[in-house]
C-alpha cells in the first residue's frame, strides 16, 4: 500500500492539471467565486461578507489545529494538509502558469483536506467527551463538511472544463 498518499494525490492533481488544461489558456475569464472564475485578488476582495466570514472562522479553526499536533494523528493531517494545500496552490502551480480558478482551489482543498476528514470520521474524537481537543475536531470536521458543500461541485465543474 502506498505510504504516501499525500504526496500522490498532490502529484496526480499537478499532472491531471497540467497535461488537461492546455485548452483553458486561451480564454478569457473574470474574476470571481464560482468554479470557471479566476480566483485572484480582486475574487477575494469582492466575496459577499458571509464567505469572507466564513474563510476566517475556518481558516482559525484550521490553524488552531496546531496546538493539537503533537498529541493526535487528525490535527497533524488536518494542519499538514491545510499547509500543504496552500503551499501547492500559491508555489508550484505558479510554475506551471496554471491558471489560477476558483475550481482548482477547491479541487485542492477536496485532495489535500479529505486524508484529515476519514480520520476524524473514523477515529471520531467529537463523539469521545468533552474536552478542548474534542470540541476543536468537531468544528474542524464540521468546517471541512460545510465547505466541500461547495468545494466538491466546484472541483466536479473543473475537472469537467479542463478535460
Amino acid at each position: 500500500m502506498n505510504q504516501h498518499p499525500v504526496k500522490s494525490l498532490s502529484s496526480l492533481l499537478l499532472f491531471s492539471t497540467l497535461f488537461f488544461s492546455l485548452s483553458i489558456f486561451a480564454q478569457e475569464y473574470t474574476s470571481g467565486h464560482t468554479a470557471l472564475d479566476l480566483w485572484d485578488a480582486e475574487a477575494q476582495a469582492n466575496l459577499p461578507q458571509w464567505i469572507t466570514i466564513w474563510l476566517a472562522f475556518m481558516g482559525l479553526v484550521f490553524v488552531s489545529g496546531i496546538i493539537f499536533v503533537k498529541n493526535h494523528v487528525e490535527a497533524r493531517w488536518l494542519t499538514g494538509g491545510f499547509v500543504a494545500g496552500i503551499l501547492f496552490s500559491k508555489l508550484v502551480l505558479p510554475e506551471f502558469d496554471v491558471v489560477p480558478l476558483s475550481g482548482l482551489s477547491s479541487l485542492v482543498h477536496v485532495v489535500f483536506w479529505t486524508p484529515a476528514l476519514v480520520l476524524l470520521f473514523k477515529n471520531r474524537p467529537f463523539t469521545k467527551g468533552l474536552s478542548v481537543y474534542n470540541v476543536w475536531a468537531g468544528l474542524a470536521t464540521a468546517c471541512i463538511l460545510f465547505s466541500f458543500v461547495f468545494d466538491i461541485k466546484d472541483a466536479f465543474i473543473y475537472v469537467a472544463h479542463i478535460l
